[in-house]
C-alpha cells in the first residue's frame, strides 16, 4: 500500500472537528425549519459533487443493479428522516444532549445485525450496551427535571440514531459494489428529492431565510459532509474502521465546547455524567465488537 499523503490520524482530527461543527450551524440557522435545512444542506452538496461524479463516474451508472437503486431509494428515504428529527431534536433539547444522544447509533446498527443478519452479541458488547444505554437515561432523566420540552428533544435525537443506523444498514451491501462518491450521489440526491416534496406536503417556504441562514445551510453541506464524512472515508484506506470510530466518539465533546463559546450553552451535571457514561460504554462497545466485525458510527452528523 503507498505512503499517504500526510497523515491520516490528521485526517481523522480534521473530521471530528468538522462533524463536530453540524449542531452548532442548524442552531444558528434559527429562522428555517429543521427539514428546510436538512434539504439544502444535502441538495447543496449534490450539486457541489454533481461535476465530478458526472465527469468522472459515469459510466458506473450503467452497472447499478435493481435491488442497488431499491437499496440505495430506502437509504436516501432514511437519511432524510433522519435529519429532519435530528435537526428538530435541537429546537428543543442542548446540542450536549442531542449529539450524545445521536452518537448511540452504533448500538442500534448492531441490534440491527443481530436481527437482519443473526449476528451473535459478546457478553462484552452486552455490557457495554447497558453502559451506554444508563448514561442516555441518565441525559434524559436530566433534562426532564429541567423540561418536558427538553425531554422530547432527547427523544427525537434518539429516533434520528435509529432511522441513520436504517440508512446504514440499507447502504452496507450497496456500498461493497459501487464506489464511495457514486454511492454517496445517488443517496444524497434521492434523500434531496425526499426532502423538497416533505417540505411541499409540509408547506414549507424554500426562500425567504436571511443570509446568515443561508450561509449556515452552505457551511452545512461543505464542513461536515466533505470534511467530515469525506475524510473519514479517505481514511479507511490507512486506518481500522475501529479506530476511525472511536475517533468519531470525540463529536460530543467538540459539539460541547464549540456550543459554550459560539451558543452561549452550558451543561449541566447530569449531561456531564450522563455524557461521559455514554462515551465510556461506547468505547467499551466499538472494543469488544472490533474483532467479530467492523462498527462504524455514522458520518452523517
Amino acid at each position: 500500500m503507498r505512503i499517504p499523503p500526510f497523515n491520516p490520524y490528521f485526517a481523522v482530527v480534521i473530521g471530528v472537528t468538522a462533524v463536530s461543527t453540524s449542531a452548532v450551524l442548524v442552531k444558528l440557522a434559527d429562522q428555517a425549519p429543521a427539514a428546510i435545512i436538512a434539504n439544502y444542506r444535502l441538495l447543496l452538496a449534490v450539486l457541489i459533487m454533481a461535476p465530478y461524479v458526472l465527469l468522472k463516474n459515469r459510466d458506473e451508472f450503467r452497472f447499478i443493479q435493481k435491488k442497488d437503486w431499491i437499496f440505495s431509494a430506502l437509504g436516501g428515504i432514511f437519511l432524510a428522516f433522519h435529519f429532519i428529527v435530528w435537526f428538530e431534536s435541537l429546537n428543543y433539547t442542548s446540542v450536549a444532549s442531542s449529539v450524545v444522544l445521536v452518537t448511540l447509533q452504533p448500538i442500534f446498527a448492531f441490534l440491527g445485525t443481530y436481527f437482519f443478519f443473526q449476528e451473535r452479541f459478546s457478553y462484552g458488547a452486552i455490557i457495554s450496551m447497558i453502559i451506554a444505554l444508563l448514561g442516555s437515561v441518565i441525559i434524559s432523566w436530566g433534562d426532564f427535571q429541567l423540561s418536558g420540552v427538553a425531554l422530547f428533544g432527547d427523544m427525537l435525537a434518539l429516533l434520528g440514531a435509529v432511522l441513520v443506523t436504517a440508512y446504514f444498514l440499507m447502504g452496507q451491501q450497496v456500498r461493497k459494489r459501487l464506489s464511495l462518491m457514486t454511492y454517496t450521489f445517488i443517496v444524497y440526491g434521492i434523500s434531496s428529492m425526499t426532502l423538497i416534496l416533505y417540505n411541499l406536503i409540509a408547506g414549507n417556504a424554500f426562500f425567504g431565510y436571511p443570509a446568515d441562514n443561508w450561509l449556515a445551510f452552505l457551511a452545512l453541506a461543505i464542513f461536515p459532509t466533505f470534511f467530515g464524512h469525506t475524510l473519514f472515508n479517505w481514511a479507511l484506506k490507512w486506518l481500522s474502521t475501529a479506530t476511525i470510530s472511536m475517533g468519531i466518539v470525540f463529536e460530543p465533546v467538540g459539539a460541547s465546547i464549540l456550543a459554550y463559546f459560539i451558543l452561549g450553552e452550558t451543561i449541566t451535571w447530569s449531561q456531564w455524567l450522563g455524557g461521559s457514561i455514554v462515551l465510556f460504554g461506547l468505547f467499551l462497545f466499538i472494543m469488544s465488537t472490533t474483532k467479530k466485525r467492523n462498527v462504524t458510527i455514522s458520518h452523517q452528523n
